[in-house]
């Protein structure tokens, strides 16, 4: 459950204030947030996912009220509750797709569950890939890493950021399909952020900033 009320963020004084629509979903509902370059799509996903702290509003995951909580609180609600899929990659190159997927479940301070990671990999189309580095990913794959590393750890809310405007149409609906997927099986809000008015067909809720 996400609800935000009346959230505004500015990064200077003298700046533009970014004021942003009220969101109230329930459980498991999936939303699909569009608007053009500039407008503030990115800063939001960061104000939702705590990143960025609002001059105005709050925010409620899962009936906590994030903008209350301390900066370890907030890490941890985050590491436990919060699946986030980039825009880039955020994959450590140095690590193998198995070891980046152990590591998020350590910083999640959650159990290795080899089986597990080894379940999703199978759904991702990546067990074949599980031992090798990421800088020898393709663009597709290192993709399909971004939604293991941000679903691994059973997050209650799943925010991707611009997760298809470089994809062709049929990469678009296979990453769209993925990521809903995943967000059903973990029963998980799935927030997309793009500009990319292909995913519209896919989400009955949407909102245009």
């Amino acid at each position: 459950m996400i609800k935000t009320k009346q959230l505004t963020y500015q990064y200077q004084p003298n700046e533009q204030v970014f004021s942003f629509p009220n969101i109230d979903i329930s459980d498991q509902d999936d939303l699909l947030i569009v608007g053009k370059s500039g407008i503030g799509k990115t800063t939001l996903l960061h104000l939702l996912a705590g990143i960025l702290k609002p001059i105005d509003g709050t925010i409620t995951i899962e009936n906590t009220n994030i903008n209350d909580l301390k900066s370890n609180n907030l890490d941890k609600f985050r590491g436990h509750n919060i699946g986030l899929v980039f825009q880039n990659n955020h994959a450590i190159t140095s690590l193998s797709v198995y070891d980046n997927l152990k590591a998020r479940l350590f910083l999640s301070k959650q159990d290795i569950d080899t089986s597990k990671i080894d379940g999703l990999l199978q759904d991702l189309g990546l067990i074949e890939f599980k031992h090798r580095k990421t800088n020898a990913l393709s663009e597709g794959q290192l993709q399909r890493l971004g939604i293991a590393l941000a679903v691994i750890h059973g997050p209650k809310v799943i925010f991707a950021d611009e997760p298809t405007s470089s994809l062709d149409d049929e990469n678009c609906r296979i990453v769209i399909e993925l990521l809903k997927d995943q967000a059903n099986m973990n029963n998980a809000n799935l927030v997309v952020i793009t500009h990319d008015h292909r995913v519209k067909p896919y989400f009955e809720k949407s909102i245009t900033l």
